[in-house]
Parts: structure tokens; sequence; C-alpha cells
């Protein structure tokens, strides 16, 4: 189980992240949808399923949106009407700040009955009004916790330019928080620096899971959408993308020895660890590209023994 194995601090951890439907999306689409995507994720070994909570993060920046911004369905109401057929635990994201105590304590009871995780994050921008603040909905959580654990996000971006994000980490983990979920990694040097920094901060062991995201690169239009999000694409990487044949093709490749590169650096160190290959786009290719990424991931774990191999992935129960 997810949740034991995050208690545990076990390596090895694989998680898949989707978004729900764009707003418009009809009940009848959605359950289209959601039967396509359980259909694609059934086969694959995976210890949980992460649902995005969209938000317009357009203030943040004053750079120009390379997408427009669609708002999306609730993920918690996507997952538990649409997504019950997938037998793997859901991880919810919400973005606390937006949400009173009263109404942060109801959602996380809807999240226990289903027995879903959840990841709070924080506002869009950083004037958003601020109804609950991070340290108060863990402490929400923690008043009513059950056999749930509770995430976060890290961002190594944000420790290369502040040299806070093991202190962050430190102090969110003593609030409650278990495991923490990056942002989309392509600079691998600023995610081994903050593997090192909590080497230094925590007893080898002691430290909370970190589950590294990977997301395929298909498009320059998708590589300016990096940039806009605050990934930090080191130059020769985006110039190598940008010259490839096969833009898509390269950055799996990329993401792949990220992933290998991160399992060696967090077993030196004695990090618990895991991955998160993500699935954002609605472009076929870059979905197949999800699930390719997920199966050499999973091989990758296999082989360094931080994972059992499944005898058969068709025969996985499902209900």
């Amino acid at each position: 189980m997810f949740a034991q194995k995050i208690k545990n601090r076990e390596s090895g951890i694989v998680v898949y992240g989707i978004t729900p439907p764009k707003s418009e999306t009809t009940s009848f689409q959605m359950a289209s949808i959601a039967e396509k995507t359980i259909n694609r994720l059934i086969p694959l070994d995976l210890d949980a399923l992460i649902v995005y909570d969209v938000q317009d993060e357009s203030a943040r920046t004053a750079k120009d949106r390379p997408f427009p911004f669609l708002s999306a369905h609730d993920p918690l109401m996507y997952a538990s009407r649409y997504l019950n057929d997938l037998d793997v635990p859901k991880i919810i994201y919400r973005p606390a700040g937006k949400f009173t105590p009263a109404e942060l304590s109801e959602w996380l009871s809807k999240l226990d009955q289903h027995r879903f995780h959840p990841v709070f994050v924080g506002v869009p921008s950083p004037d958003f009004p601020v109804k609950t603040s991070l340290p108060e909905a863990y402490k929400i959580f923690i008043d009513q916790q059950n056999e749930s654990v509770l995430g976060a996000v890290t961002i190594p971006e944000r420790h290369a330019q502040l040299k806070d994000e093991q202190q962050r980490i430190l102090d969110k983990s003593d609030a409650g928080v278990s495991y923490f979920i990056s942002q989309c990694i392509f600079n691998l040097e600023f995610a081994k620096q903050l593997i090192d920094d909590l080497f230094v901060v925590f007893d080898r062991g002691q430290a909370p899971t970190i589950i590294f995201t990977l997301t395929a690169c298909g498009s320059p239009k998708t590589l300016g959408f990096l940039d806009w999000l605050g990934i930090h694409v080191p130059e020769h990487l985006s110039a190598e993308l940008l010259a490839s044949e096969n833009m898509l093709q390269r950055s799996v490749e990329v993401c792949l020895e990220i992933a290998n590169a991160l399992t060696e650096h967090c077993l030196l160190r004695g990090i618990a660890f895991g991955f998160n290959i993500e699935s954002v786009a609605i472009r076929k290719d870059e979905i197949e590209a999800s699930v390719f990424m997920v199966k050499e991931v999973t091989h990758l774990l296999e082989e360094k023994g931080l994972r059992k191999k499944l005898k058969d992935p068709a025969l996985k129960k499902v209900v």
C-alpha cells in the first residue's frame, strides 16, 4: 500500500499524475475519458494515481502564458465518481489557502471516506487572499488523520535560488508532512543539490520520501510552457531538444537519464525516493510516451532491487 510505503520510508515508489477533464466536459465525456485512462493504466505497476487541482497562475508572472488557461473539474469529484475501477490509491491536490478551515476539514473527511490522500499546495499567486495557511491546513489534517499520509510540494528551482528548501522540508515534516512531490525535473544538478542538503539536515534514512516528477516535452511550445511554470531547463538541454529530429523521443531519453542519476544519488545519500510520471498533455504520442516512461522507470527500480517484478500485470485486480 502507498501509505505504508511512505510511513516505512521505502524507496522505489512509482505514481502517475493526471489533470481532471476541462470544466466544459460533460458527464458522458468524462466517463469516456476515465475509461480510456483506466484501461491505459491498469497494466502498469503503480503505487498511486495523482489527480492535480488545476489553478490559474497567470498572476504569478508577467510573462505571457503559452497556452490559454482552461479551468478543470474538481479532482476529488472526478477521482471518486469516475476512477474507482482503477484499484490504486488516489492522491488529490488542494490549494489550502483558497478554503476556510471548515471547508478543508469537510474536504478531508470526504477524502478519508474514499481512502484518498491529500497534498496541500500554496495559493496561485503571492497576492492571493489566504483563508487558511499551510501550517493551519497541516494542523487540521493531523487532528483528523486516520490511515492517510499527508503530502506537500518541493521545488528544486526555489532551492537553487534561496538555498532553504531543506529547512522548508524539515519544518513541514515536523508539522506532519510525510512525503514531497517535486516540480518537474529537467535540471539534474538542482535536484542533486537538494538531495545533498537533505542528507546534511536529516539523519540517514530519516528524511521524508521525495517523489521526483518526470514529464515528456514534445514541442517548442511545451518547452516554453515549462519555462513559464518556472521549471528550469538548462540552456544546453533546451538547445539540444529544439535541435533534435524527434523532440519527444529525446525528452523521454533525458527523463530516463535523470531517473537513473537520481536513483543512484538517492541510494548513495540514503534518501527515500520515488518517481511521478506526469501526463497532462492531450496529444496521443505524449500520453503514450508517459506510459513508456512508467514501464522503463519501473524496470530500472526492479533492477535496483527496489520493486518486485509483477508476474502478470494483466491480472492486476480491478474492482
